[in-house]
């Protein structure tokens, strides 16, 4: 059962990391338990955000955050609108200057995964253990 959660529409907007951080700092802040998941947890949520900006969202599109904090996990989950646009793990190169996000969360995480949304998009997720 869930101990901590928050929710929220996010504008297709360059701020949008930014307010996902925030949210995501309110959240830990309110539990001694947040603390270790801190520095893990903002970096996954503005990559994801940022994912869900660039490669999900289309122009008249929100993207939804879902944070939530138990005893023995953070989950992030991040729904954009476009189910047929699958995160890809690209192959780093030294002087490439995108790419990286999917490989720091997934450095970060425990587990990570997608999702389809019920009727439309998709649900790109992370996990990160206690």
């Amino acid at each position: 059962m869930s101990c901590h959660s928050s929710t929220t529409w996010l504008p297709r907007s360059r701020r949008s990391p930014g307010e996902g951080r925030s949210l995501l700092a309110s959240l830990l802040a309110s539990t001694p338990a947040g603390e270790p998941y801190r520095d893990s947890g903002l970096l996954i949520v503005s990559e994801l955000v940022t994912n869900a900006l660039v490669h999900g969202t289309p122009p008249g599109h929100r993207i939804y955050l879902s944070l939530d904090l138990d005893p023995a996990r953070l989950r992030i989950e991040v729904h954009d609108a476009r189910r047929n646009r699958e995160p890809v793990l690209r192959a780093l190169t030294l002087d490439g200057e995108a790419g990286r996000g999917l490989h720091l969360v997934k450095s970060l995480s425990t587990r990570t995964g997608c999702s389809p949304r019920e009727h439309t998009g998709k649900i790109v997720w992370s996990e990160v253990a206690a």
